[in-house]
């Protein structure tokens, strides 16, 4: 059966898509850390990040900076801080926090709580500056 994230980058469950390539896709936190919290995943189901073949994982990670650079200037920050946690959905995934402190980067913080107009607004945002790159 098929991952939740699997579903998400196949279009099958709505998503505030941030960038996407044939091989990966970044979309928005619904449960965000900080405004502009970001998922890169892979679009080949792999749960583990590190099954994930060297040649794919050197450009998920080059895939998952330029999303970084993009949030980062759409969300101006000190730096994009980066998480590999992988416990709660069977399927890689990179989170990419806006930071302007370590605090911001405490997964046990209370989550954000945005309104659809405000995660779409800050997933256009982001779409925008990324196509600049």
């Amino acid at each position: 059966m098929a991952s939740i994230f699997s579903k998400i980058a196949a279009g099958e469950i709505p998503s505030y898509k941030c960038a996407e390539n044939e091989k990966f896709y970044a979309f928005l936190d619904i449960n965000p850390l900080t405004k502009g919290h970001t998922l890169v995943i892979p679009r080949k189901e792999v749960d583990y990040i590190f099954d994930i073949s060297d040649e794919d994982l050197a450009e998920m990670i080059v895939f998952a900076k330029k999303v970084a650079i993009a949030i980062k200037n759409a969300f101006p920050c000190i730096k994009v801080g980066t998480a590999v946690i992988g416990l709660e959905v069977r399927h890689a995934h990179i989170h990419l926090v806006p930071m302007n402190s370590e605090k911001d980067m405490v997964f046990s913080n209370p989550k954000l709580k945005l309104s659809d107009e405000e995660l779409a607004e800050c997933a256009a945002k982001i779409r925008e500056e990324f196509a600049k790159l």
